[in-house]
């Protein structure tokens, strides 16, 4: 597979992997940017890997389930699901909200995991699309952005696409990099980010940062977030509280990935304890 440049291919797999169901060539061909013979052997080769499959019937491509079951080993090996998980739980439980688990993946914030503490009544649950998290519009965004120095935060946001989407977000969503750099000396000041009205109408949310130790570089975040009817401005700094002491808790057991030397997974919450 020397031949065939890589960054192509992972271009047909991302995009296969965004729509998850069949497409035929002349659409993969022209999303990606490339001619259709080009397009051709290259899923010829995603092919013959397995990586993709194509349908017999339609000659339409798609992907073959190889790459959400790498994605589900590699998930399982980071420990987010043995040493996290049982930590947002609790944090859920004590606030009653929706909690979520991010982490930073290069230049964005992705969403990892997540846990339901709302037991009844109004109950918020984000909608499904992608894992990335929307700098901006989010109390993660912020609070990971406000660590950032201002050069590098403004890069990244644009990176993402800048303020095109704005109109997708609540109402109370920053449209300018000048409010966008006030939102964030404001998070950098309280130590925590808070978002009401502005990733989705009617929901507030507050994140922390989670390092990688007690003093390490950020390695993502974890918030709450419920319907701004019941989070008002007491009970936001309530959870804000609690939302710091579990950012900590996360630190120290923080990093998911072995160190230099070591084999097998990362200690558990019983060890870590």
């Amino acid at each position: 597979m020397a031949h065939v440049p890589a960054e192509r291919c992972l271009s047909i797999i991302e995009l296969l992997a965004d729509e998850a169901g069949d497409m035929p060539l002349g659409e993969i061909a022209e999303r990606c940017d490339l001619p259709k013979s080009g397009a051709h052997r290259l899923l010829a080769t995603l092919v013959d890997l397995g990586w993709v499959e194509k349908d017999a019937d339609t000659s339409f491509y798609r992907l073959t389930m190889r790459l959400a079951i790498l994605g589900q080993r590699f998930y399982v090996a980071t420990g987010i699901p043995d040493i996290c998980q049982p930590l947002l739980d609790r944090l859920a439980g004590a606030t009653r909200e929706f909690v979520r688990l991010a982490v930073v993946d290069a230049d964005a914030l992705v969403w990892v995991a997540n846990a339901q503490g709302a037991t009844g009544g109004l109950m918020y649950s984000p909608s499904l699309g992608t894992n990335t998290v929307p700098l901006y519009a989010t109390a993660s965004g912020k609070a990971w952005l406000a660590t950032l120095p201002t050069e590098r935060a403004l890069q990244v946001v644009v990176k993402q696409g800048g303020f095109d989407e704005a109109d997708r977000y609540g109402p109370n969503v920053v449209r300018t990099i000048e409010a966008l750099l006030r939102e964030l000396e404001a998070t950098a000041r309280r130590g925590y980010g808070i978002a009401v009205n502005e990733a989705e109408p009617g929901v507030t949310a507050v994140a922390s940062v989670v390092r990688a130790g007690a003093a390490g570089p950020v390695s993502g975040t974890v918030s709450v977030a419920g319907p701004s009817v019941r989070l008002t401005e007491p009970r936001v700094q309530e959870l804000a509280q609690l939302v710091l002491e579990a950012a900590g808790e996360l630190s120290e057991l923080w990093p998911l990935r072995p160190r230099h030397g070591q084999r097998g997974h990362p200690r558990s919450v019983a060890q870590a304890a």
